[in-house]
């Protein structure tokens, strides 16, 4: 392993005249703007190639050697209503609402006994919906639906449907949540039957019920929003372990609500009775859905550059397609936290990670560099995985955002990328500078750094240019929430398609 910290953190340029040599077009970090000029844009049609609006506004034209004066700040535009009630009740709600309706529509004609199946196997019931649930979480069957849309649907079909398919692929979360919520519903009414008849219940069978009602309820409540965001060590720990305690204890209170035999106040321990019965199906399948994702667990070497203080750049060997994410750790089994995948290619020798000094672990990352971390090689698709989908597309991203969105612009010609960063090339360092300049043309590549120019850009005004003069068909925007926010809404009030950061891993 090699740990690189001899960085200058003053250095300009980053490469020696060595390194410039093998760069496709030398040039700066920053893009340059001639004094007032401004261009009519138009697609070559042969060629393909596109020639870029220089956004020659006063704002732009600033000398970069010298300090302006940060600008006051804007007042922020009103929204309406209706585009914040868009975005707030998304593809995420809207799969929510479906799924855990039906059920609860369910639930209430199975309560009521107007559905007798239901009530008579409502076991069944709660752990085929976990089974719903752990399955749209699953990296593998993630993996496939991305690589069955991404084929079937690349670039033909109306735009409209391209993306819904995007849409749906990113919110599938909203079927997890809906699926385990409805569970516990039906989780609660099997106990409250069991209890119903405790009388011709084996005590065992009695708390094995109570006992697994309860695990699975703290499971849920440790992926509420507010833990997750605010809280992740905690999210992680109790969703994992409790979860995985949960599934112990569903198991144990499936067999023997199904091996106790009520008439005759005994145990049936013939299998065949017992692999007859749907409950015990669901349970494995629910297992082997928990248990596939970490059988491609590994300890890895890896490589930690420093660039700065904020950051690490985690080196992996091989290359990776454009628009996964992957899960590293310090431990086998704790902590896991996602980071964009930065690859030149699925030939490429190496693929990276960004880490932002945010919390505990980036930030050990910095100060005691591992040699080795725990990942899962198989990576799961982020919503940049269905950029294939669309003809031509934009890449907007600030600070360490970078690291979910360079692949894609790397490793397809149709994307333009805007990065929004400060004191980018000292902060990154030379190999994500390296990465854009080699592989992104300059009339592709909108580099804003924010310390220099004295601030951000009205990156409405710039969206809006760069949407019109490179005939994009999509907008991907990875920021912080406010950030990505106002982005959204921008986008959405000028009628150009986006889709931005979700906050639910």
């Amino acid at each position: 392993m090699s740990i690189i910290t001899d960085i200058p953190q003053g250095a300009a340029p980053a490469y020696s005249e060595a390194e410039k040599g093998t760069l496709d077009t030398p040039r700066p970090m920053e893009v340059a703007y001639p004094k007032d000029e401004k261009k009519e844009i138009y697609p070559d049609e042969k060629s393909g190639a596109v020639t870029v609006n220089t956004f020659a506004v006063s704002e732009l034209k600033k000398d970069a050697g010298a300090r302006p004066t940060k600008p006051p700040p804007k007042p922020k535009k009103k929204v309406s209503k209706w585009i914040v009630w868009q975005l707030w009740y998304n593809t995420y709600r809207k799969l929510f609402t479906i799924t855990f309706s039906l059920n609860m529509i369910g639930l209430g004609l199975a309560a009521s006994g107007h559905w007798p199946y239901a009530l008579k196997y409502n076991g069944a019931m709660a752990v085929a919906n976990f089974n719903f649930a752990i399955l749209m979480r699953n990296e593998i069957f993630g993996r496939i639906l991305y690589l069955i849309v991404n084929t079937c649907f690349a670039k033909w079909p109306p735009l409209w449907f391209r993306l819904g398919c995007t849409s749906v692929l990113q919110h599938l979360g909203g079927i997890h949540s809906g699926c385990a919520t409805s569970g516990i519903a039906w989780l609660i009414l099997k106990v409250v039957m069991v209890y119903k008849n405790r009388g011709m219940e084996h005590p065992s069978v009695l708390a094995l019920g109570l006992l697994t009602n309860v695990a699975v309820f703290f499971t849920a409540l440790s992926a509420m929003p507010w833990v997750r965001n605010t809280h992740h060590n905690v999210f992680e720990r109790h969703h994992r372990f409790v979860g995985w305690t949960a599934l112990f204890l569903t198991w144990a209170f499936t067999i023997g609500n199904d091996i106790w035999d009520t008439e005759t106040q005994s145990w049936n321990l013939n299998g065949r009775h017992l692999v007859k019965q749907q409950d015990f199906w669901y349970v494995m399948g629910m297992t082997t859905f928990i248990v596939l994702p970490w059988i491609c667990t590994r300890e890895v070497e890896v490589d930690i550059e420093l660039p700065s203080p904020k950051v690490a750049i985690v080196r992996f060997k091989r290359g990776m397609q454009q628009g996964l994410l992957g899960r590293i750790s310090r431990s086998a089994v704790k902590e896991y936290h996602a980071f964009g995948v930065i690859s030149e290619g699925t030939h490429a020798k190496y693929h990276y990670m960004i880490c932002g000094v945010q919390g505990d672990f980036t930030r050990s990352l910095v100060n005691d560099p591992p040699r080795t971390l725990w990942t899962r090689e198989l990576k799961f698709a982020g919503v940049s995985n269905t950029s294939t989908l669309y003809k031509r597309g934009i890449r907007i991203c600030t600070g360490t955002g970078i690291g979910a969105a360079l692949s894609t612009c790397i490793q397809s010609p149709h994307w333009f990328l805007i990065w929004i960063g400060s004191d980018q090339e000292k902060t990154f360092g030379p190999t994500i500078s390296g990465l854009i300049h080699r592989h992104i043309e300059p009339e592709r590549l909108l580099l804003w750094d924010s310390k220099l120019r004295g601030g951000r850009p009205d990156t409405m005004k710039i969206l809006k240019e760069v949407y019109h003069s490179w005939n994009a068909e999509m907008i991907f925007i990875t920021s912080n929430y406010i950030g990505n926010t106002e982005m959204m809404q921008g986008c959405k009030e000028a009628g150009m398609p986006c889709f931005g950061t979700l906050w639910d891993f």
